[in-house]
């Protein structure tokens, strides 16, 4: 069986709204389906709207938040050069992976919703039958997405996402620049959900996602098996 090769895509994003605090990518969720992949022999690429280092939320580095994958990320100098030096975006092509998968942390809302290049190369994933995952505030990703026949590609799909009782009780319902439960439903995606907090991931068609960090790894799993099936 041949090496599968899977792009990690970040956010290039730091600012949260006008709060003056920072944002970024959620460690838990990059690491914990980085280490999943990795150990399960796939090839990873990392890429970002800007590339080099892509901005890591400080809140998930606090001690609450830290997990067996975010420890090893810790000690491990080798990744963290690698995500140092990630790809810019624009010069990744999608004929050279079997996936690709976006991590979240608030960062993705502002950066990769809109952004011209990620939405193109998600197209371009999902008209080529391959599979596209995204966990958490990551599904914002998916929002402005076609398919091959112009129509949203969420539109009837079963999503999840970070609920707006997750934002609320993060206390950023008035920060984020759109509620992205209210976002996916209103683009016609049937959300679904568990408890906050709790891990959820769902996979419909090619679509994979994730609803908070606590799904990250679950995301990995069901993206590990969809490329293996």
């Amino acid at each position: 069986m041949s090496t599968k090769k899977v792009l990690i895509v970040l956010t290039s994003h730091d600012e949260l709204g006008n709060t003056g605090h920072k944002t970024g990518f959620w460690v838990e969720e990059f690491a914990a389906p980085y280490y999943l992949l990795k150990d399960a022999g796939v090839d990873i690429t990392l890429a970002s709207p800007a590339g080099g280092q892509p901005p890591i939320d400080p809140n998930s580095a606090l001690p609450d938040f830290q997990t067996e994958s975010t420890k090893r990320f810790d000690a491990d100098k080798e990744t963290q050069a690698i995500l140092s030096q990630t790809h810019k975006l624009s010069k990744m092509n999608q004929a050279d992976y079997d996936a690709v998968f976006y991590p979240g942390g608030h960062g993705p809302l502002w950066d990769l919703t809109e952004n011209a290049v990620s939405i193109a190369l998600i197209e371009s994933f999902l008209s080529a039958d391959k599979a596209v995952a995204v966990v958490c505030h990551a599904s914002a990703a998916l929002i402005n997405i076609k398919d091959k026949n112009g129509e949203l590609a969420v539109k009837g799909k079963v999503v999840t996402g970070f609920s707006n009782t997750e934002e609320a009780a993060v206390q950023l319902t008035d920060v984020v620049p759109f509620l992205l439960e209210d976002e996916l439903v209103k683009k016609g995606a049937e959300y679904q959900k568990v408890a906050d907090f709790e891990a959820y991931a769902v996979q419909d068609g090619l679509i994979i996602s994730g609803q908070n960090p606590a799904s990250s790894e679950l995301v990995a799993e069901k993206l590990l098996n969809h490329m293996n099936a």
